[in-house]
């Protein structure tokens, strides 16, 4: 995927939101994957934009991922939630996948907490497994940081030891324990897709210690902490990947699950963002 970061595109998405995400810094945003949009339960919407109003953002076109921003309250707080996200495979380089973080950044927000849907890979893990982000893999050779140095995304070469903070973590472990969750620790896989894994490229990965593996999340997870964002993520397995769970693979299985666990995953939201 070849740099195509554009600061004047970043400067139209910014001047394209309404003037209500700039009253006040943003408690919290949210950058929410495939299905966990209809787990966000806000009290009140201030604001709202489709992506396609949104330049270099544009449009979503995968299943599950509406395609709107959102200013909201929930839990008494102030957040910004992107219902869905954009893809790398969706083959618009870089500034759609980044811009989200771009903008969280430009609102002053600091706390983001990523999610996604993903492909269970370690054995004790079921569909409506829900797992806390401690670290990934990125074997994909893409970065989203290739290219020159974009003001306010930090250092040349960024610090990766802790991209997902340690506190924001023990908050979401706070907020399970608190509606009665069962969430567990896990490491994250990058996989660019679309096609899903093959079951020697899962073996492979469970080798290396992946416990999930999913085709977003990294990229967003890698800018916001090397502009200084405290990042959370969470996981929800969604299926278990190919060769594991003996059947094949779809979009709909993944979505099917998704609407299963939504009551789970909005009560979760909702702790996490009152924390």
């Amino acid at each position: 995927m070849a740099p195509d970061r554009d600061t004047a595109v970043f400067n139209a998405a910014f001047q394209a939101l309404p003037a209500a995400f700039c009253e006040r810094v943003p408690d919290c945003a949210l950058i929410l994957g495939s299905g966990w949009g209809e787990a966000l339960a806000p009290e009140s919407i201030l604001a709202r934009v489709p992506y396609a109003d949104i330049p270099g953002l544009g449009a979503s076109t995968v299943s599950g991922h509406s395609g709107e921003l959102l200013l909201c309250t929930l839990a008494g707080r102030r957040v910004v939630a992107f219902c869905g996200r954009r893809h790398g495979y969706e083959g618009h380089g870089w500034t759609p996948v980044v811009l989200p973080v771009e903008l969280i950044r430009r609102l002053g927000c600091q706390t983001l907490l990523i999610t996604n849907a993903a492909g269970g890979i370690t054995p004790t893990l079921r569909p409506g497994s829900i797992l806390a982000l401690t670290d990934h893999i990125n074997l994909s050779g893409l970065s989203p940081l290739t290219g020159p140095v974009v003001p306010g995304w930090g250092p040349r070469f960024p610090d990766q030891t802790a991209v997902y903070t340690p506190l924001l973590r023990n908050r979401l472990h706070a907020a399970a324990a608190e509606i009665g969750l069962d969430l567990t620790d896990g490491v994250y896989i990058f996989s660019p897709g679309p096609a899903y894994e093959t079951p020697a490229e899962i073996r492979a990965f469970a080798a290396l210690g992946a416990d999930v593996v999913g085709m977003s999340t990294v990229p967003e997870a890698m800018v916001a902490h090397a502009a200084g964002i405290g990042v959370a993520a969470v996981s929800c397995v969604t299926n278990m990947a190919a060769g594991t769970g003996g059947r094949s693979l779809s979009h709909a299985e993944v979505m099917a699950e998704m609407q299963r666990v939504q009551p789970q995953l909005a009560r979760l939201i909702r702790e996490f963002v009152r924390r």
